[in-house]
C-alpha cells in the first residue's frame, strides 16, 4: 500500500479517492468517500488507509488484514462492513484532480 501525503492532499495507488484540504479552513478535510463530514489530518489519512486497503482487494472476516480494517473504522466511527462498501465503489464529491463530481443519487438510476 502506498498513500501520497501532501500538504493540502492525500491520494492513494489503489484507490480513486482523495482526501483534500477544505479550502478556508486550515485544519478540515474532506474524503471523496466520506463526503461533507469533515475530519481532522489524522482521521482523513485513516480514512485513506481504509479507501487503499479496501481498493486493493477483497476483504473478507479472517484475513489477515481484517483486524486492521475493523480498528480503523472504529476509529472512525464507523463499521467495518459498511466501510467496504462506500470505500469499494468511486463515489464522491471530489476527484483526484480535484474537479467536482456530481453527487446526485437519482443520477445513478433506480
Amino acid at each position: 500500500m502506498k498513500l501520497r501525503i501532501n500538504d493540502d492532499s492525500i491520494t492513494s495507488d489503489h484507490s480513486v479517492h482523495v482526501a483534500r484540504l477544505l479550502p478556508g479552513d486550515e485544519h478540515a478535510w474532506e474524503v471523496s468517500w466520506l463526503p461533507g463530514r469533515p475530519m481532522d489530518r489524522n482521521s482523513a489519512i485513516t480514512a485513506m488507509v481504509i479507501a487503499e486497503a479496501v481498493g486493493s482487494g477483497d476483504l473478507h472476516p479472517g484475513q489477515r488484514l481484517w483486524p486492521h480494517l475493523e480498528g480503523w473504522t472504529g476509529e472512525l466511527g464507523l463499521t467495518t462492513r459498511d466501510v467496504i462498501a462506500w470505500a469499494a465503489h468511486p463515489s464522491g464529491s471530489i476527484a483526484k484532480d480535484g474537479a467536482a463530481e456530481p453527487d446526485d443519487p437519482e443520477a445513478a438510476g433506480p
